[in-house]
């Protein structure tokens, strides 16, 4: 599997970087996860976005689903098509006018996840646990079925203990790490301690920070969140572009 970073930042695209979205690849099949604001665009950078098999959003907040539109929109506008008619757009169904925006004439149709059971998507095996978060939300935990990769991401999420069994041996986790260490308050992020420790009891091979603030010192959080892993777990800043083989 290949990961490509297309955004990271939560609640808004800044300095030219767009909010949430991941370009996951294994042999032809190219499945895009989350498309927040300024995804598309990123995407057009190493992908041609008809050449998409399926999207997959883990839930309807905008800043993981602003471009879907435009995305439905680019699909509308042009006849070429080539792996699929319709592109395929996964969603929960518990939020019923945004998972029948999902379809759109003779581009997109929509198709409910089933968060109880193993679903699959193209190579990939799914399963979820719906996250800790003030709307409907969940992680995915992503099986490649020709290799045994796994790749699980968080979603939004405050920290809760069934995520440590969720990410368990991950080859590698995307994280939500929205606040420092000493941030206080009500949370439905997570700081960089939790996602250290997290990743530390999981055991997981690689973690990827993401849903990154704005305007903030993102050295800072990849050396607290390596120090709360006892720096055993390789912590990787996201960069638009950065491309992590899985």
């Amino acid at each position: 599997m290949k990961l490509t970073v297309l955004g990271y930042y939560g609640g808004y695209p800044f300095d030219h970087t767009a909010t949430s979205g991941y370009l996951l690849q294994a042999g032809e099949f190219n499945l895009l996860l989350d498309c927040g604001s300024g995804v598309l665009l990123a995407l057009e950078d190493v992908l041609n976005p008809l050449k998409l098999d399926a999207v997959l959003l883990s839930h309807y907040h905008a800043d993981h689903v602003a471009d879907v539109g435009v995305l439905q929109y680019d699909w509308q506008l042009h006849s070429e098509r080539y792996h699929t008619d319709l592109l395929p757009i996964y969603g929960h169904s518990l939020e019923q006018t945004a998972f029948a925006a999902l379809d759109w004439p003779g581009a997109t149709e929509k198709h409910a996840f089933q968060p109880d059971q193993k679903n699959e998507i193209g190579p990939f095996e799914l399963t979820f646990l719906r996250t800790e978060h003030p709307v409907p939300a969940f992680a995915v935990r992503i099986k490649e079925r020709d290799t045994g990769k796994v790749l699980v991401y968080t979603a939004d999420s405050k920290d809760f203990p069934a995520l440590g069994d969720f990410a368990r041996d991950a080859d590698l986790l995307i994280a939500d790490t929205n606040f420092f260490a000493d941030h206080t308050g009500t949370m439905w992020h997570m700081t960089t301690t939790q996602v250290g420790k997290l990743a530390l009891n999981a055991q997981v091979h690689n973690l990827l920070i993401s849903h990154l603030p704005q305007s903030i010192d993102r050295d800072r959080l990849q050396r607290e969140t390596m120090a709360a892993s006892h720096n055993q777990i390789p912590v990787h800043l996201p960069e638009t572009g950065l491309v992590i083989n899985i």
